[in-house]
């Protein structure tokens, strides 16, 4: 199996990048990574050469930069060579932690979509707190949505969640204003009548105040509002950690009660932390493409690459691809 990696993506990079690809080729002796990037960069880290090849280039898009007009113009970049692995058939799968717009723009452009998937969906998987987590897309790739997009979104997400996560029948709920049958804007109430119709194991809609509860195991909406959903949890998240570090080291008796709760704040923290759930996929695309957070560091890296691994391996994008054929010749009959 062979991944490609943008190693100079990210705020650690390529440092982050290549801990994380040497531990990865440890853990998992079928894989071969392709670190694409400045060599003389690479190699202040790469202590470990079994497996890991370099493809020097001294190009690289910046996070500053428009993400379509970036990916045309710097065809040498090393997040546009690392799509390029993919499509002429030298890497399986590929990650980057760069700019998520050149990313979806390289995926787009370069690896190409699903014959019969309108629009691919950007997918991470968030934490929740009975720790099995849930799928949600799109939180950003496209911020408008038709219906039909939304029950392609719920198709996706339900494959990688059952051939990758390992839930059998996921639970597919629609983020919505309300739980009730009918609530939402047009879009929502559109897409609630076709996914009730489909094959799916549609819940119905669900509220953003109970999605850490574990509510669905995919959770599909439009670009927009996954967006904002995942933005808000992030940020309360790292609001209430910042909160309680205030509140146990304002007084001595507080630092006493800090030291003891420490192993289970700890604890709280890497169950809540979407390093150890690895990236966020690009559905839709020809192979698997995924995103992972800008701040990865090793561990988050290592955690991309065994979901990577994960879908390549268990097939999701051939099976994404016969779902659609078969639901686009159904549609014809």
């Amino acid at each position: 199996m062979k991944i490609a990696i943008d190693a100079m993506g990210g705020d650690h990079a390529p440092e982050a990048v290549v801990l994380g690809a040497m531990k990865a080729i440890q853990a998992y002796k079928d894989l071969h990574i392709t670190l694409v990037g400045n060599e003389q960069e690479i190699r202040k880290y790469l202590k470990q050469t079994e497996r890991i090849s370099i493809l020097h280039t001294d190009e690289v898009i910046e996070a500053t930069e428009e993400p379509v007009r970036a990916v045309r113009r710097k065809k040498g970049a090393s997040l546009v060579l690392m799509a390029q692995e993919v499509k002429e058939g030298r890497a399986d799968a590929c990650i980057s932690a760069g700019s998520t717009g050149a990313l979806m723009a390289a995926g787009l452009f370069v690896v190409g979509r699903i014959a019969g998937i309108e629009r691919p969906a950007l997918s991470p998987t968030m934490p929740t707190i009975d720790g099995k987590g849930f799928v949600m897309l799109d939180v950003g790739a496209n911020v408008d949505a038709k219906p039909t997009h939304l029950y392609q979104y719920a198709v996706m997400g339900s494959i990688y969640a059952e051939k990758v996560r390992g839930v059998a029948k996921p639970r597919v709920g629609l983020l919505n204003v309300g739980t009730e049958d009918g609530k939402g804007n047009e879009l929502t109430k559109k897409a609630f009548s076709m996914l009730k119709d489909s094959n799916l194991n549609f819940i119905g809609n669900i509220e953003a105040r109970d999605l850490l509860q574990g509510v669905a195991d995919v959770v599909v909406c439009d670009g927009f509002t996954g967006n904002v959903a995942l933005k808000s949890i992030e940020g309360t998240a790292l609001s209430v950690f910042s909160m309680l570090k205030s509140q146990l080291t304002s007084s001595f008796t507080s630092k006493l009660a800090a030291a003891v709760l420490k192993p289970k704040l700890m604890g709280l923290k890497q169950q809540m932390d979407y390093s150890e759930y690895g990236g966020a996929a690009l559905f839709g695309l020809k192979a698997p493409v995924i995103k992972a957070h800008g701040s990865s560091d090793e561990q988050a890296i290592f955690s991309a690459i065994r979901q990577t691994r994960e879908m390549v391996e268990k097939q999701v994008t051939p099976t994404i691809t016969t779902m659609i054929e078969e639901a686009s010749l159904q549609e014809e009959e």
